[in-house]
C-alpha cells in the first residue's frame, strides 16, 4: 500500500507539457509531502494554486539538470506520435532514447524511484512501431535495474489535449464508457482511463517505500490509485486536526 510521510518527496516531472504532465501539475497542491519540480524545453501556464519548480534547458541538458536536483523520484511522462514527430526515427528518439537519458541519469543521481508512461500492449517484438518502441524501452528500462522502477500501461486516455489534435482519439473517448462495459475479464485492461486518475497513479508509484520493479495494467493502477486517494485522505485529515 502506498504511504505518505510528514517527510517531504522530491518528485521531478519530466514531460510536464502533454496530457499527464498538466495533470500531475494540477493535483500537486492537493498533495502535502509532495514538492514537484519540473524540466520543460517551454514555459508552461500553471494553473492557479500550482506549487512547482520549474527548469527551462534543451533536452540535451536535462542529465546535468537531474544530476544537480538529486530529486527522491522522477516521473517520465515523456511521450509523442509519429505524426507529431514526422518519422519512425523522429519518435524513437523522444519514446525511447530520451526517456533512457532520463532514467540512466535519475540512476546516477541516486534516485530511488522511476515512473514510466507506457502503453497497454507493450512488445519489444510488435509489428506496431508504437507498440514495439514502448515495448523495447521497457525492457531497457528494467535492464537499469533501478531501485524501484514502476511502468504504467494504459489503454485509451481521457482528457483534453492542449494543442494535439487526434480526431480519431477524439471518437474513441465519445465511445470509451460503453466499450469498457464490454471490456471484461484480461481485456479489461485495454479499458480507458481518465488523465486525472493515471496522474494519482503515477504520484502513488513515486511516493511508495518499497523497491522492486513493477508493471501496472488497468487494474494495478486502479489498486495504485484507491490506495493513494485513502492514504491522501488520512494524511489530509491529519493535517487539518493539527491546524
Amino acid at each position: 500500500m502506498t504511504s505518505l510521510t510528514s517527510d517531504e518527496t522530491r518528485v521531478l516531472l519530466v514531460g510536464a507539457t502533454g496530457l499527464i504532465g498538466r495533470a500531475i501539475i494540477a493535483r500537486s497542491p492537493d498533495i502535502p509531502g509532495v514538492v514537484l519540480q519540473g524540466v520543460s524545453r517551454r514555459e508552461i501556464n500553471f494553473p492557479e494554486g500550482t506549487r512547482m519548480e520549474l527548469v527551462l534547458a534543451k533536452s540535451d541538458q536535462w542529465p546535468g539538470i537531474i544530476e544537480q536536483l538529486r530529486p527522491d523520484a522522477v516521473i517520465s511522462a515523456l511521450g509523442t506520435t509519429k505524426r507529431t514527430a514526422g518519422s519512425d526515427e523522429a519518435f524513437r528518439k523522444v519514446d525511447h532514447d530520451l526517456v533512457l537519458e532520463v532514467a540512466r541519469a535519475a540512476k546516477a543521481a541516486g534516485t530511488r524511484n522511476f515512473v514510466a508512461i507506457s502503453s497497454v500492449g507493450a512488445d519489444p517484438y510488435s509489428k506496431n512501431t508504437y507498440l514495439r518502441v514502448k515495448g523495447e524501452t521497457e525492457k531497457d528500462l528494467k535492464a537499469l535495474k533501478l531501485p524501484r522502477l514502476d511502468i504504467m500501461r494504459p489503454g485509451l486516455l481521457r482528457g483534453r489535449r492542449k494543442n494535439d489534435l487526434r480526431p480519431a482519439e477524439k471518437v474513441g473517448q465519445m465511445l470509451s464508457p460503453l466499450a469498457d462495459m464490454m471490456l471484461q475479464g484480461d481485456k479489461s485492461r485495454y479499458r480507458s482511463m481518465k488523465d486525472t486518475d493515471l496522474a494519482d497513479a503515477c504520484l502513488a508509484a513515486a511516493t511508495a517505500k518499497a523497491g522492486g520493479q513493477f508493471v501496472h495494467e488497468h487494474s494495478g493502477m486502479m489498486r495504485l490509485i484507491n490506495d493513494f486517494r485513502r492514504a491522501l485522505a488520512g494524511r489530509t485529515h491529519e493535517i487539518d486536526n493539527v491546524g
